[in-house]
């Protein structure tokens, strides 16, 4: 994988930067994949549907509306992300179980911790644009996420 830096350099106007406000989790540092897309508040249903189905290497973004009152990712879906060929996770919003995350294959950026799970309610939507953090995140486009920062373009690099 490139690094975001080298990426930057190259397409430099036509890369979006995500806010250095996320922390790192899980013991990937560096990932990169298509964008996968969920909004959701507070429900996680929608998360642990979608990373039970095969990621392919690819990213899931879940706009979480940046809630700091529960966790949207714990140990067991981020097992299932493992297991399942998912290479990356950003969170607006927290996760949960974070020692055992960091012990994981997977790589994952959330705005912090949090003990108290998400409601299970089902509620949530999936595949549609996203845009928080001052990027907008289009299904299929490209994240790309190192010690640097998170970065989406649209095409491989």
């Amino acid at each position: 994988m490139q690094k975001t830096s080298d990426i930057s350099d190259q397409l430099h106007p036509n890369v979006q930067y995500l806010e250095p406000i996320y922390n790192g989790y899980g013991a990937k540092i560096d990932f990169f994949g298509v964008i996968h897309t969920i909004k959701c508040f507070e429900d996680n249903s929608l998360v642990r549907e979608v990373l039970d189905t095969d990621g392919q290497g690819g990213v899931l973004v879940v706009d979480a509306g940046g809630s700091r009152r529960c966790a949207m990712l714990g140990d067991q879906l981020a097992a299932k992300a493992v297991k399942n060929n998912w290479s990356g996770i950003v969170i607006y919003g927290l996760i949960r179980d974070s020692e055992m995350i960091n012990k994981m294959s997977i790589g994952v950026r959330a705005l912090g911790t949090h003990p108290l799970k998400s409601i299970k309610k089902g509620v949530g939507e999936q595949s549609l644009s996203l845009s928080f953090s001052g990027v907008n995140f289009v299904p299929g486009d490209y994240l790309y996420a190192d010690q640097d920062g998170v970065i989406i373009v649209k095409e491989l690099v």
